[in-house]
């Protein structure tokens, strides 16, 4: 006995380790295992079947699809890649007497989407003992019971399927019966008591015998029944049934307390032996909360309700018995048709969320299943997204569909959308539902900065501050975060051989445009820059702005008097014939200034004369001319103190002083000196005339070096300076700004004036004017050949002597 025993282990345990991998025509993967294995049990390595690595499952998010209503009994491994028991797996809870059954999986692998679908047969392994549907079967048999009578009893009952289930029943050994057993292919199975010997209620009126019932598992498992048989009189008829097997079609929203059928049963006999009661012959606790059988009547209501989507057949084993205990037995198949009352479910798989706005049109981007567990028409789904938004279903496989993205994507514009995904069944009526999925859009780095102004102009006024603000600069780029994150630079160029970094810089966040240095106008004016705005991103996009820079104008310089000059060590003096008229030129004030617009604009008045009266300046011009003719009773000497003021504000000025000689006759020349010392004597303080109180002797030593002086101009002649003074018609400032009508003298109107000392051969010219009403003074004084000491005077082709 051990030893069979232990070969059965054996064998029980070889059962248990084998699996079987079919690779079926449409390409489905299937495996068969005992029921009831540990959990972790290796069915087989998935990876391998589908002719993938272990890896490859994990990278493309393999997955077994199992309904959230469903139990999952297996799962995958994913770092083997094996495919293993996850739950207790009872064949006979799954699958009942079915003689196949089998776990569906389908498999799902993403990038790129494929369904695999796998099958597990579940095979039975000896796990259930036989059972009677009662401890005790009673039999009431007439003693007139004629030899070969058969009497009806009730299978055992084997959870179990095929060699497992009840093979053979043995009754125990006695003198009146024998049990035979009916199993014809597809006809109800059931056992038979023959009688073999006439009864006798006289020698027996009882009778128990055991019948025990054997299953052809390895070990076989076996289950008992007592019989008891009572002795009666005569009962001649068993009850019959009117059809073997009942068939009936239920819908299953059928109402609780609905007749299903109705089963009969004749019975032959009259009176109480022919009185027949209905019950069921063996059925589960389920079931019997499921089903009723009127005793009476053979009525069988639905105490429950049915469900297509958990049993769709349903086998009754029924029993008729009359009063004396005879019986008899049918089969009632309940088929349940399915109606539309269960809605699409829709579950999200996998959904790539957020997306880059730069995904394609056409990208897969989600994955959705949709489940109906109803059959037939009802289960046809028909799966839109709603709403104007660039995202579409298309149909994968079975009933998975993927999202799609149909248009290009633009986070600037919308940022996320909201799918609301629709399931609608082909039932009727249709039933469907709706699930919401948000949808973000990431931003990609796809705008470059963008200039609020096409070009900017910047105006700072000269001799500004380093270091002053001066102008801004504004870019906005719609992307997000660091892609829209602005930053300014400057384009590294050169401004007048300068880095134009010396002479500005701009604020990298904000924008701002700083001077560097301080700018003088009279030395540039205006120079332009490169403003470079990049974002944040990767890679990062950048534009440019042109900054043009107006240095302004300030009035930071004086007016330059060119004429006369102002050097005090040289003295200038021109001659003004005696006879001019009024309204004569004798002569002009030429000044510039650096500065420009109104700032250059420049306005001459005389502030101090020897004769106010006698002379008058151009307020714009500069040209001196005589307010009224010439008298003889006018000095000789005027000394004219010029005032030439610009028009900025506060306005800059610079003086000058112009002598001016009265004389026809050089003879009168010698007494410049004198003007020239009195023009400077005017000029002394009180204290210098203290001064030269205090050296009162030396001032007579001066009239005697002035005498003597004189004494050798009167030998020798000298021109009025002791140097010539010399107004070149080309000495204008570098920076002078040509103003017409602003006082600043035009460089197509000049003046050349020449006076000479200590040549015979130097030639002595007035100022000349184009002007018509000017005093004529082409004359030259020229040296008398005859006589050194005699100097001619040439005016308008005459000549004097003196």
């Amino acid at each position: 006995m051990e030893n069979a025993g232990f070969s059965a282990r054996c064998l029980l345990f070889g059962l248990s380790s084998f699996f079987l991998l079919v690779q079926t025509s449409d390409g489905d993967i299937s495996y068969s295992i005992p029921e009831e294995r540990n959990v972790g049990y290796v069915i087989g390595n998935l990876a391998k079947d589908l002719g993938l690595n272990a890896k490859t499952l994990s990278v493309r998010n393999t997955r077994l699809d199992v309904d959230d209503e469903r139990k999952r009994y297996c799962d995958i491994d994913l770092k083997t890649g094996d495919l293993t028991v996850a739950d207790r797996i009872d064949r006979e809870r799954l699958c009942g007497l079915k003689s196949l059954c089998v776990l569906k999986y389908e498999v799902i692998l993403e990038n790129p989407l494929e369904l695999r679908r796998i099958s597990i047969e579940i095979t039975d392994i000896n796990d259930n003992s036989p059972v009677f549907a009662n401890d005790v079967v009673k039999l009431e048999i007439t003693e007139s019971a004629a030899k070969g009578a058969r009497f009806a009893v009730n299978e055992a009952r084997d959870a179990d399927i095929g060699d497992n289930r009840v093979q053979e029943y043995k009754l125990q050994e006695n003198n009146y019966f024998s049990f035979l057993f009916h199993k014809t292919p597809g006809q109800e199975t059931y056992g038979e008591l023959v009688l073999e010997k006439e009864l006798d209620r006289e020698k027996e009126q009882e009778l128990r015998l055991l019948l025990t019932a054997r299953d052809g598992g390895n070990p076989p498992k076996s289950g008992s029944v007592v019989i008891h048989v009572t002795v009666l009189d005569a009962n001649d008829n068993s009850p019959v049934f009117s059809q073997s097997v009942y068939e009936v079609k239920l819908p299953e929203d059928t109402s609780i307390g609905t007749t299903i059928t109705r089963v009969s049963a004749i019975d032959a006999d009259e009176g109480a032996n022919g009185k027949v009661t209905y019950g069921f012959a063996h059925l589960s606790e389920d079931m019997l909360e499921m089903f009723t059988l009127e005793s009476e009547t053979g009525n069988l209501i639905l105490s429950a309700n049915v469900d297509y989507e958990r049993q769709t057949t349903y086998e009754l084993k029924v029993e008729c018995k009359d009063g004396a205990g005879l019986a008899s037995f049918a089969k009632v198949v309940i088929d349940i048709d399915d109606v539309n009352d269960n809605v699409p479910t829709i579950q999200l798989k996998s959904l790539n969320n957020p997306i880059p706005e730069n995904t394609q049109p056409g990208s897969e981007v989600g994955i959705i299943n949709v489940q109906d567990r109803d059959s037939g028409k009802n289960r046809q789904i028909n799966c839109i997204i709603q709403g104007n938004v660039p995202f579409v279903l298309k149909p994968s496989i079975k009933n998975y569909f993927s999202i799609v993205t149909t248009d290009e994507l633009d986070r600037e514009l919308i940022s996320s959308y909201n799918l609301t995904i629709t399931a609608t069944d082909e039932g009727t009526p249709p039933l469907s539902s709706s699930k919401t999925v948000q949808m973000s859009v990431s931003d990609v780095n796809d705008n470059a900065p963008v200039f609020e102004k096409q070009k900017y102009n910047a105006f700072v006024t000269e001799n500004n501050r380093p270091g002053t603000s001066i102008s801004s600069v504004t870019a906005s780029d719609p992307d997000w975060m660091q892609n829209g994150t602005v930053l300014y630079t400057l384009v590294p160029t050169v401004v007048h051989g300068i880095p134009v970094s010396s002479f500005i810089s701009v604020n990298a966040d904000s924008g701002v445009i700083h001077a560097v240095r301080s700018f003088d106008y009279e030395k540039f004016r205006n120079f332009n820059v490169q403003v470079i705005a990049r974002d944040n991103g990767s890679p990062p996009l950048s534009s440019n702005v042109t900054v043009s820079v107006f240095i302004t104008d300030e009035n930071d310089n004086s007016p330059q008097i060119l004429y006369p000059a102002p050097d005090e060590k040289s003295l200038m003096t021109e001659m003004v014939p005696k006879a001019a008229l009024s309204g004569s030129l004798v002569s002009k004030v030429i000044a510039v200034d650096a500065d420009s617009g109104q700032n250059s604009w420049l306005s001459y008045q005389i502030v101090k004369s020897t004769d106010p009266g006698l002379f008058i300046i151009g307020l714009h011009s500069g040209e001196i001319r005589a307010l009224r003719d010439i008298t003889e009773s006018d000095s000789m000497k005027q000394n004219l103190v010029v005032l030439v003021k610009d028009n900025g504000h506060p306005s800059l000025s610079a003086t000058c002083s112009v002598y001016l000689l009265i004389s026809d006759n050089l003879s009168e020349v010698p007494e410049l000196k004198d003007m020239a010392n009195e023009e400077s004597n005017s000029k002394l303080t009180f204290y210098l005339i203290i001064a030269l109180v205090l050296v009162s002797t030396f001032f007579l030593t001066f009239i005697i070096l002035i005498v003597a002086v004189k004494f050798c101009q009167r030998r020798k002649p000298r021109l009025l300076f002791d140097g010539a003074v010399t107004i070149p018609s080309a000495y204008l400032p570098p920076n002078y700004a040509e103003v017409e009508g602003a006082g600043t003298l035009r460089s197509s109107y000049n003046y050349d004036g020449y006076l000479t000392t200590g040549s015979r051969t130097s030639d002595f010219k007035f100022i000349t004017s184009y002007n018509d009403s000017t005093l004529n003074a082409s004359g030259a004084l020229k040296q008398n050949p005859d006589d050194s000491n005699i100097i001619s005077l040439f005016d308008s082709g005459d000549s004097q002597e003196v």
